[in-house]
């Protein structure tokens, strides 16, 4: 999500990965592209016999880790206890939004007092408690017209945020009580550089449409709001390192960090030119890839563009730095060549991410019904990677629990955790504390370094759980039952952010963005798709399905 510079940016990001391909000013990320030469199965797969061992659990595990173990609930139950997690969930974010600009912070703490809130918000943030206002609404949680006038309040505020006026995009971080950019970080004194990304403005935007669909008396406002947004702003057709054009992480349209190396330009040729970060998102399995679904929905972005993502990197000893060769045949799609490469895990073949986790997969899922419109790609690939997820959790690593997302660390701090093998990043985001690498090797190119690795203090974050409840809904359940009930990750905002499942260590506080997620996913699994429903309307479907249902990924069984 946020591009992750270090000179502008707090230690507690609401976003969780910065762009691919990190310049020298973002050393998070791989650097070798940056800027230079150079990111068969559904539901059925899943085995009924296996689905139920994994959820219910059968005893310890080979480490001695907990499993699940308890009786199946029956629909009914697991409704209304859905339910409760999620009016839990909503008093968190009311918690943490200002009662004057309607604004929510970026975090606050298990106090759920205002004292604690954060200090600072973001375009993601802004966004999340947008589309969770509409859940805490469907399911009865407030009246209609508190909806209404919270949705209201909210966007009058954004509409007079400072932002970029050529593009309309907004600046990475505010002020949630006056709504002013941060140009200090608020705990530390640090100088902020106001930096527009195109993720975070894509949240923003992705939520402006489920409003525009959902609540009358604010759509005229947030279709004013998104109606001036440039998504082409971002859209290096030309001077990217992959055909078909990337999308820039973002830009500076003001000072820059000291020694940034960035590029100088406008992709839009309106305003004044900007410096532009030398990085791009090229990954397909990435939670940006909704910056791309909005520039195709606005007409802005071509086609081409989601075609230029990575499935895999070539497979070729060239390319053998990632986590293990891969698997697949080269297609073309709006005259691009793809290579439908897939990861191979635990008998079967799986598209990844950058690093392997359940927001990468699955956060654009929330607004747009992938596996619908796309069988044979993300109809494919998403029950897949939950699954793989799960497997990871309950039987390789034997943690006794899944869901890897990027989340706060129970030990302080934030940091990005996935399931390595699903990723394409060679350092890994890890499942454990210890940094656990896999590493099988690259064919005859590579020799593996750690093809069987013995896992340690595994850290589950609940919002991924709850993703993967669009497509596993019992055993989703069963897991966050279990982390609430055994691990006690639990407080009067719902659950909190991440628990580390063999030292108990928690992280006893609540990211406004993993709280929306939570909202998100539950008011799809519970109210009908409404946050779908709401963005993916007919004129939205005629935009992406043509783009996007064409695709058959590499993935399935192996």
């Amino acid at each position: 999500m946020t591009l992750h510079l270090p000179t502008s940016l707090g230690p507690t990001s609401s976003a969780s990965t910065p762009a691919s391909r990190s310049s020298s000013a973002a050393p998070t990320r791989r650097s070798l592209l940056v800027g230079g030469a150079a990111s068969l199965a559904s539901l059925a797969l899943v085995p009924a016999a296996a689905g139920r061992a994994a959820a219910a659990g059968a005893g310890p595990t080979a480490s001695g880790a907990p499993v699940l173990v308890g009786r199946e609930t029956s629909a009914a139950e697991q409704r209304t206890v859905t339910r409760r997690w999620a009016a839990d969930t909503w008093r968190s974010l009311v918690a943490m939004t200002d009662e004057v600009t309607g604004l929510p912070a970026d975090n606050i703490t298990e106090s759920l007092v205002a004292g604690d809130r954060s200090g600072y918000t973001s375009p993601t943030n802004i966004g999340g408690y947008l589309w969770s206002t509409v859940v805490a609404r469907e399911l009865g949680l407030i009246t209609r017209a508190e909806a209404s006038s919270r949705l209201v309040r909210t966007l009058r505020t954004v509409a007079r945020l400072q932002h970029h006026r050529p593009s309309g995009m907004f600046y990475n971080w505010y002020d949630e009580a006056s709504g002013d950019v941060l140009t200090t970080w608020p705990d530390s004194g640090d100088t902020v550089y106001p930096f527009l990304s195109s993720v975070d403005n894509g949240w923003l935007g992705a939520a402006l449409l489920v409003v525009k669909g959902a609540d009358r008396a604010a759509a005229p406002l947030a279709q004013r709001i998104f109606g001036r947004m440039r998504w082409d702003m971002f859209y290096d057709e030309t001077g990217s390192p992959r055909p078909g054009g990337l999308i820039h992480g973002g830009f500076y349209d003001g000072a820059t960090p000291p020694d940034f190396p960035g590029i100088t330009g406008n992709h839009i040729g309106v305003g004044p030119d900007v410096t532009y970060t030398p990085n791009y998102y090229d990954t397909t399995v990435s939670e940006t890839r909704i910056t791309t679904y909005l520039g195709l929905i606005a007409g802005q972005i071509p086609p081409k563009n989601y075609y230029a993502l990575w499935r895999t990197f070539p497979q070729s000893c060239d390319w053998s730095w990632p986590e293990m060769e891969p698997v697949g045949v080269m297609r073309t799609y709006f005259g691009q060549e793809v290579f439908e490469g897939a990861h191979t895990y635990r008998g079967l073949h799986v598209v990844p991410g950058w690093g392997g986790s359940m927001f990468e997969e699955l956060m654009p899922d929330v607004f747009v019904p992938e596996e619908t419109w796309a069988p044979r790609s993300w109809g494919r690939n998403h029950p897949l990677h939950v699954r793989a997820q799960r497997e990871h959790g309950l039987i390789e690593a034997g943690y006794g629990y899944w869901g890897f997302s990027p989340s706060s660390n129970p030990a302080g701090g934030y940091r990005e955790y996935g399931v390595d093998a699903l990723g394409l990043n060679p350092d890994g985001y890890f499942s454990d504390q210890e940094k656990t690498n896999y590493d099988p090797g690259y064919g005859d190119c590579r020799a593996a370094t750690n093809p069987n690795p013995t896992f340690g203090d595994g850290v589950v974050t609940p919002h991924a759980a709850f993703l993967a409840m669009m497509h596993e809904p019992q055993q989703a359940f069963t897991n966050l039952r279990g982390i609430q009930r055994e691990l006690g990750a639990y407080g009067r905002g719902g659950f909190f952010d991440a628990v580390a499942v063999r030292s108990g260590q928690v992280a006893r506080r609540y990211l406004s963005l993993d709280q929306a997620m939570v909202m998100g996913a539950v008011g799809n699994v519970l109210c009908r798709d409404v946050v779908r429903r709401a963005f993916s309307t007919k004129a939205v479907e005629r935009a992406l399905r043509p783009v996007i249902g064409i695709e058959t990924f590499g993935a399935g069984r192996a």
